[in-house]
């Protein structure tokens, strides 16, 4: 019999573009129990899926931020289920490897535990999804429970929620002072109600280590310091393909704009003076 790749993080050696099985929730907790770190990076297309199961990144989100960084949404508010769940379905269809796991949108699961599965539903039938991440604190305990008897993998979002930015006056850190021990609760409450992991995003580092601490399952810090077992940027910041001001939290490894901005003036420029096609692109 063939023997099967180990899934990535499964032991020491192997590393980001070794060959790997798929990732499970399982795996994710069992390397936070070995202290390993790993990324998690947004995809919401056929190549970017592919080049980052490639890479070795374990867990790629079809976040609701591509409301504001494909559809040209100015907040991750507009965009619909029926939206996301074709992209979803072309990053299960090409990532190899990696957890797929997807954003359930504003409106299509705050109503109540039940609009909640049903919106589950649709993402791991329709779209090939592996996991769902939905936002809030303790109020979507109930949710997560559901999801997680059902067996819906399902991670859970605190700290600053961009599905809430209205009613919380914008981008504005979370968890500060006193509200450092409500993050807490939630984060234990959550836990409790069977999430598999936490994203926490833009709360105080020394905050997000102590939640890191205190609960068993993974925490995913985006603008929430270095204490996380686990960060994830969205792949236009990360690459340098957004331009402009940028999240404090937000390092670029790239400049794609650049690149693309280039590549596009070489061909019009050749184009123009007639050097494209040539005879080697002709039939």
């Amino acid at each position: 019999m063939t023997e099967q790749p180990a899934p990535y993080g499964s032991a020491p050696e192997n590393r980001p573009g070794e060959p790997r099985g798929r990732v499970r929730v399982h795996h994710l907790k069992e390397m936070k129990t070995r202290g390993e770190k790993w990324a998690m990076l947004t995809a919401y297309d056929q190549y970017t899926a592919t080049v980052f199961d490639e890479a070795g990144i374990p867990v790629l989100l079809i976040g609701d931020s591509v409301s504001n960084n494909v559809f040209g949404n100015a907040t991750s508010i507009p965009v619909t289920v029926d939206e996301l769940l074709p992209l979803v379905r072309a990053v299960s269809r090409s990532a190899q490897h990696a957890l797929v796991l997807a954003d359930l949108p504003f409106g299509s699961y705050q109503a109540s535990p039940e609009q909640c599965f049903r919106t589950a539903v649709r993402f791991l039938k329709e779209g090939g999804a592996h996991a769902v991440k939905i936002e809030g604190g303790p109020e979507i305990a109930p949710h997560v429970e559901l999801l997680s008897r059902s067996g819906v993998p399902v991670m859970a979002h605190i700290g600053f929620t961009p599905q809430r930015e209205h009613a919380v006056g914008g981008y504005r850190v979370q968890g500060r002072g006193d509200a450092a021990a409500d993050l807490l609760s939630a984060a234990r409450t959550l836990q409790d109600a069977g999430a598999f992991g936490l994203l926490l995003e833009m709360i105080p580092g020394d905050v997000a280590t102590q939640i890191t601490k205190v609960v068993d399952i993974p925490t995913v810090g985006i603008g929430a310091g270095s204490g996380c077992d686990a960060q994830v940027l969205v792949w236009q910041d990360m690459t340098g393909l957004r331009t402009g001001r940028l999240p404090r939290f937000v390092k670029q490894y790239a400049d794609l704009h650049a690149i693309l901005a280039g590549a596009a003036r070489d061909f019009a420029a050749e184009v123009a003076d007639g050097t494209f096609p040539g005879a080697e692109h002709t039939f």
